[in-house]
């Protein structure tokens, strides 16, 4: 059962036409360590899992990286509505732009489309989760990345509470993975 609220996780506020910067997004919106691979990846993994709180931990990361992907699309688009055509070229969003219109799209800065092949899942539970704390320590690096290319205070905001989430997430899978070595010991 899905219970949604209808508000953003946390605030995106966002007052200039901004291409460039939706682009760059895109990295964390479609990209191979963007939020939809990570909650594809941990929904898909909680199946072969023995343990409830591993399951229980991977559904609640997993929805919550819904969200942020819900975060990052609302930036991208409020980012973007208002540019021109000639806007959208000049920053890169052309072929998009001719495709899909103004519409988002899983594709990563460079503008290929998201692929299955980022998703990560062994069957392994120990692999699995140690490839968690890996994609979450990519994807920090990721928004670190992002903070050190953009300059608007408001879109900073949103993408430090991203990458101080990703934080936390890494370390309930380091938890886990503790207690799955544990049993499994």
């Amino acid at each position: 059962m899905w219970i949604y609220e209808k508000k953003l996780q946390y605030p995106v506020r966002v007052t200039k036409t901004d291409p460039r910067t939706a682009k760059l997004l895109y990295e964390a919106y479609g990209g191979q360590d963007g939020e939809l691979s990570m909650a594809l990846q941990y929904l898909n993994q909680r199946y072969t899992m023995t343990d409830d709180r591993v399951i229980a931990l991977l559904t609640d990361i997993g929805t919550e990286e819904l969200a942020h992907a819900e975060l990052i699309a609302s930036l991208i688009y409020q980012l973007t509505k208002d540019a021109t055509p000639d806007q959208l070229e000049e920053a890169g969003l052309a072929p998009s732009f001719a495709t899909h219109g103004k519409s988002l799209f899983y594709q990563n800065a460079a503008g290929v489309p998201w692929s299955s092949q980022y998703i990560q899942a062994t069957g392994d539970p120990i692999a699995d989760l140690s490839s968690n704390i890996a994609t979450e320590e990519r994807a920090r690096v990721l928004y670190q990345h992002l903070l050190e290319l953009i300059d608007d205070p408001e879109i900073l905001d949103t993408l430090r509470f991203l990458r101080e989430r990703t934080i936390v997430h890494s370390v309930r899978f380091r938890e886990v993975l503790e207690l799955v070595r544990e049993k499994t010991d």
